[in-house]
């Protein structure tokens, strides 16, 4: 079996740890705590203790921030042994700030919602449904251009409209007559 080796500080070579696909790696990952770059951290604890982790985000951020607050290292050496920038540490501590170390969890990247379609476009599009037929979202989307000059893919306003392949149906009153009883 061939050893990798990497060198420490005082350069000597070290057997090099193996990240390969392991369980905590595959529940980092799914979590979407996995820290991209674990080799930038160079932190004395995590390279020789196991209980440190430089995979892992949350545990990584939450160290450097507790030495800068507890060991009164300066934040600049704190960024450079963690592999962060300045930015992202104030980041950190603004949010650890806020929510505690829930809030050094990363969040979801991307739009949280169907940014086109808000308010009169939105209105607009629900106005042109109609109760228990199916929507058409090819031919909303296609409205929409032309009315808004705003490009709106099909299925946005499908999410829009909750997923729903009909329009709600509008309740109608059921008259009853009343039963007669026998005796």
């Amino acid at each position: 079996m061939r050893r990798s080796y990497e060198y420490d500080k005082s350069g000597e070579s070290v057997p090099k740890r193996d990240y390969r696909a392991d369980s905590k790696t595959a529940a980092l990952l799914e979590e979407g705590t996995l820290n991209p770059s674990p080799e930038r951290v160079s932190d004395p604890r995590f390279q020789a203790d196991d209980f440190f982790d430089p995979r892992d985000l949350v545990q990584v951020r939450y160290e450097m921030l507790r030495r800068v607050s507890v060991d009164d290292v300066p934040v600049t050496q704190a960024t450079t042994e963690y592999g962060v920038s300045r930015p992202t540490f104030y980041q950190a501590k603004a949010s650890f700030d806020v929510a505690g170390i829930a809030g050094l969890v990363p969040k979801k990247r991307g739009p949280r919602g169907p940014h086109k379609l808000q308010g009169e476009i939105l209105a607009f599009v629900e106005k042109q449904l109609i109760a228990g037929e199916p929507i058409r979202a090819r031919e909303l989307a296609k409205l929409v251009r032309r009315e808004f000059s705003v490009k709106v893919h099909p299925r946005t306003i499908e999410r829009a409209l909750g997923g729903k392949k009909t329009a709600p149906r509008v309740p109608v009153a059921v008259s009853r007559k009343p039963r007669l009883r026998r005796k």
